[in-house]
């Protein structure tokens, strides 16, 4: 008799353990579903946040292409400077939307992070002094971030810089250098404008 309520009593001990591993099981499954909605969502914000920040920049970009540009110049001094003012204004507004998306580097990929950095610096710098050769340097720069096999030369020592470095900071690099391109592009044409102006002025003054 105290035998079977031994037995009893030890068979009661582990249907109860055996229900709380299983309720304890379902609890950890109903976390682990909770956490991969979550990195979803995280995903999806970070998504947004990089949108967010890549139309800040094409915002910035447009504005200051209108503040530079050989259209501002031509047009009268006193609608110029309300036009100026405005493009300030929105300027100023656009800089107060700060939006940042942080990435997560090892060692090695803020090492090649920093010296893309370094090389896309150089060439900017190189610009003013030779605006043709400085081009052609982010062309082949520029190159070396794509996927597909480019129409110019590609500068494999940056290629291989770009390797290194995170996914998220060879999107940045190669946004940056298209920017630096149409940038350039933009001075050449306002420059060649200017050259032009020059000419029809000298000639109209013969």
């Amino acid at each position: 008799m105290a035998q079977a309520k031994i037995q009893a009593k030890m068979n009661e001990a582990f249907n109860a353990k055996f229900s709380r591993t299983l309720s304890m099981a379902d609890r950890s499954g109903q976390l682990l579903e909770s956490l991969d909605q979550l990195e979803i969502r995280v995903e999806a914000l970070r998504e947004a946040a990089s949108a967010l920040e890549l139309e800040r920049e094409s915002i910035m970009e447009v504005i200051q292409a209108i503040q530079t540009g050989q259209e501002m110049r031509n047009i009268c001094p006193g609608e110029r400077e309300e036009l100026e003012l405005t493009a300030d204004r929105l300027m100023g507004r656009t800089l107060a939307v700060e939006v940042s998306v942080s990435t997560v580097r090892n060692p090695q990929q803020e090492e090649a992070l920093n010296k893309a950095t370094s090389i896309i610096d150089e060439v900017v710098q190189k610009l003013l002094d030779n605006m043709e050769s400085g081009r052609q340097r982010l062309l082949a720069l520029h190159a070396a971030c794509l996927t597909e096999a480019p129409a110019v030369p590609i500068d494999q020592r940056f290629q291989a810089v770009v390797i290194g470095c995170a996914l998220d900071d060879q999107k940045k690099i190669k946004r940056r250098l298209e920017t630096l391109l149409r940038n350039v592009g933009n001075a050449e044409r306002n420059i060649k404008l200017m050259d032009h102006q020059k000419l029809e002025k000298a000639n109209g003054c013969q």
